[in-house]
């Protein structure tokens, strides 16, 4: 009894804060771990290693692990700091190109000591934590300047990660747009902005479509090429015969087999170990890891997958509601709204909502720097839920037990001895009252 004691003591020290996303998070990296050993056929045959992908995904998980359990110890007011890692993420994207490694025909990471590192999410996280201290600091009286600083950034981290990674900069800019619309920012601003993107995005389907396809299949406008094919395939795909809709090509080929592997799964699936179509998708561990959790687990495993990110969104407008402080709120909803969004793209894009993306599923698709990047945004939804509302919590806990003590021995002395006693009440609560608005201004001075 004394050892399952401690042993219970040792772990409510050690996994501290919200109970619950520490539950979604251990409930991912299971389903990480089966779902990778089950997804990563073609990288063993390819490497003559059975146990080798998944050791390595295992180690970043527990690499992930370590990362949260330091984050969540730190008070979040120290994460303002995240301003000069954005700088340091800006300088590395802007070294990529030049001196990145290319992986799959993307030039999106760079070597260091025989790691692989993908600066765009370094710049996600930054950025996020940095509009939402911004956003924290806004008074009235310089709300012009924070949001000018707040759409230079955006515009300079973004611009620079769309041009090898749209769906990233994309992402990256609308979660920062959201979160600068839950921060008050005036609407007519954030109406200018949304009103310039929309017609930026369409004057760049435009170009899309006038640009000759001879100009991108190659060089410095390869991309171009990869997101006209993108684009015109979705868009097409409704008008296509029966016999060319059924036809597999090098245009729908990922599309298709996830097509399959969801057919295939039914409503319980075949059972993990079990997938075909993990030997045909090419990034079944990664971009589309949820149409092969579909087909192992079903449409019952799908969902409940689904809700475990919808669970995330939830419980940390939960926290943020809690939180006193204007940073941890919006540090919370920041971290949630990238999981959670990001997750409903990739899972979009595996059963054909929206055009192929690249966006991994968090967590549960194979990764390295975007691991321990998801990591980190559990522990700064942790971090805050223990230091912004937890001291809160045990003060008022503590103050409650003393208030129960007090009156339980004296109450009904003092409600006989003086009946004057509702008059004074009455007459308190108002001072009681103004204090209490009197320290609210204070801390948001």
């Amino acid at each position: 009894m004394e050892t399952g004691s401690s042993l219970g003591d040792l772990g409510r020290k050690i996994f501290k804060g919200d109970k619950v996303i520490w539950s979604v998070f251990i409930i991912l990296c299971v389903i990480s771990l089966v779902e990778i050993f089950s997804a990563t056929s073609t990288i063993v045959y390819r490497q003559q290693n059975q146990w080798g992908p998944i050791l390595r995904h295992a180690m970043f998980l527990i690499g992930g692990v370590g990362g949260i359990l330091l984050i969540h110890n730190i008070p979040y007011r120290y994460f303002s700091s995240l301003i000069f890692v954005l700088l340091g993420a800006i300088v590395l994207l802007i070294l990529t190109p030049f001196i990145g490694t290319s992986i799959n025909n993307a030039d999106r990471w760079i070597s260091f000591m025989g790691f692989t590192i993908q600066p765009s999410e370094i710049a996600k996280i930054s950025l996020m934590g940095t509009i939402a201290f911004l956003l924290s600091k806004q008074n009235g009286q310089n709300d012009g300047l924070l949001f000018k600083w707040m759409i230079g950034l955006m515009v300079v981290v973004c611009g620079i990660i769309a041009m090898d990674n749209l769906s990233t900069a994309l992402l990256l800019f609308g979660v920062c747009y959201l979160l600068m619309f839950i921060g008050n920012v005036k609407f007519l601003r954030l109406l200018k902005v949304a009103g310039i993107g929309i017609a930026l995005v369409l004057l760049f389907v435009l170009l899309l479509n006038v640009i000759p396809e001879k100009w991108t299949d190659s060089g410095a406008l390869n991309r171009l090429g990869t997101w006209q094919n993108r684009i015109t395939h979705f868009g097409e795909a409704r008008e296509l015969s029966e016999e060319e809709y059924y036809t597999i090509t090098d245009e729908n080929y990922q599309v298709a087999h996830a097509k399959i592997a969801i057919a295939n799964g039914g409503v319980l699936g075949v059972f993990p170990g079990n997938s075909t179509e993990r030997d045909f998708l090419p990034q079944a561990y990664s971009d589309f890891i949820y149409a092969i959790i579909i087909e192992e687990m079903g449409l019952v495993g799908g969902i409940f997958v689904l809700m475990l990110y919808v669970i995330i969104l939830i419980r940390s407008g939960m926290i943020a509601r809690k939180t006193e402080k204007l940073f941890p709120k919006y540090l919370v909803l920041g971290s949630a709204l990238m999981l959670s969004i990001q997750a409903f793209i990739n899972m979009a894009v595996a059963v054909n909502l929206i055009p192929v993306t690249g966006q991994p599923l968090p967590l549960v698709s194979r990764g390295g720097t975007s691991t321990l990047i998801t990591c980190a945004y559990f522990g700064l939804i942790l971090s805050a839920d223990r230091f912004g509302i937890g001291k809160k919590k045990e003060e008022e806990k503590s103050s409650d037990d003393t208030t129960v003590d007090n009156d339980s021995g004296n109450n009904q002395d003092s409600d006989e001895n003086n009946p004057g006693s509702d008059a004074t009440n009455s007459v308190l609560d108002p001072i009681d009252s103004l204090e209490d608005k009197v320290e609210f201004e204070i801390v948001n001075v």
